[in-house]
């Protein structure tokens, strides 16, 4: 595969928030909002911009993946920082040709260079189960709520990170993203037309999908 992935520059933004509408539109709901969450992720105190990555064929951006800053906490309110990445986005004539696959790879080779903990996504688990990721059962980390969501799942980075205790997992706050903005930004943008998918009734079972406690 040829392809390189270096950082996102500020010149890339653009390009990136529409491969990001493509990659996500009538994928979970009709329509998306994906592209406006990266818009704003840049401008969050949890955006890590050392792994915000883009990947490029022939010299043209057909992807990208962001992370941000996370953590747990647990029973004796200890915390421990994670990071969490996502949106992933491959422009759809790229999709299911492992272009993702190597972003994912790259990025979390970049982040165990850089002594991060350990990564924690809402997902599912077909995509990412591959790359070394296990249901947050597993580790003893749950929501807030203390409850265990399917999609939930956690990639260690060093040994032994959760030996013990029970761990609640708290995403960055941008992810609780105001957006009333959203309409005028997303004008901005070429018109698509929003549709009823399958995969939206998948995204759905799946995001409300918990494994007994």
């Amino acid at each position: 595969m040829e392809c390189v992935i270096r950082n996102e520059q500020i010149a890339d933004e653009r390009t990136v928030e529409e491969i990001t509408k493509m990659a996500f539109w009538n994928v979970h709901v009709p329509g998306c909002v994906e592209h406006y969450l990266v818009h704003m992720m840049r401008h969050s105190s949890d955006f890590i911009r050392d792994l915000d990555f883009v990947i490029l064929k022939n010299d043209q951006i057909i992807g990208n993946i962001m992370y941000t800053l996370s953590h747990l906490l647990n029973e004796r309110n200890e915390r421990l920082d994670t990071i969490t990445f996502g949106p992933v986005s491959i422009a759809p004539e790229y999709q299911r040709q492992g272009y993702g696959s190597e972003l994912i790879k790259y990025s979390m080779n970049k982040a165990m260079e850089n002594g991060y903990n350990a990564i924690i996504i809402h997902g599912n688990p077909g995509n990412y189960c591959k790359h070394g990721f296990f249901g947050s059962k597993k580790f003893r980390i749950s929501t807030p709520e203390g409850k265990y969501p399917c999609a939930l799942l956690v990639k260690p980075l060093k040994e032994d990170m959760f030996e013990t205790g029970q761990w609640r997992f708290h995403e960055s706050e941008v992810f609780d993203l105001d957006y009333s903005g959203f309409e005028q930004y997303d004008n901005t943008f070429d018109r698509m037309a929003k549709e009823d998918r399958y995969t939206q009734e998948e995204f759905r079972i799946l995001s409300t999908a918990y494994i007994d406690s």
